[in-house]
């Protein structure tokens, strides 16, 4: 943590105990399902890879118009997993996981024979 985080009281888990190369993992701070999402930004006009950062929980680029075209409309777009070509470019962010699972109750009946059954109670002979 930085003196930052000390001074603003930051409410919500960072998840920085969970290590970049997995895909998705529990955090030990809060017990939260947290996946690792990775994601590259593109210039909207040439298509070259961009330099960016997350800020205040967005993608934006570290300078504000292409090195490239001078365009300054960036397209993000979502890795299914980083490699080392574009690991300079790639922003890390962690999302929780949240399951909507439905829940609810099952029940059956068995069906027994009761000429069987009156036989093992030892009421019928």
């Amino acid at each position: 943590m930085n003196l930052f985080d000390y001074l603003f009281l930051k409410r919500e888990c960072s998840h920085n105990k969970i290590p970049p190369e997995v895909e998705c993992a529990y955090c030990p701070d809060c017990g939260e399902l947290v996946e690792n999402q990775w994601f590259i930004l593109r210039c909207a006009c040439c298509g070259v890879k961009v330099p960016a950062i997350i800020k205040n929980g967005k993608i934006v680029p570290l300078q504000k118009h292409c090195t490239n075209c001078g365009m300054s409309d960036f397209n993000v777009e979502k890795l299914e997993k980083v490699n080392f070509i574009n690991v300079d470019y790639a922003v890390l962010m962690k999302k929780t996981v949240h399951n909507s699972g439905v829940e609810f109750t099952q029940s059956w009946v068995d069906v027994i024979n009761p000429k069987a059954h009156l036989l093992k109670l030892g009421l019928l002979e």
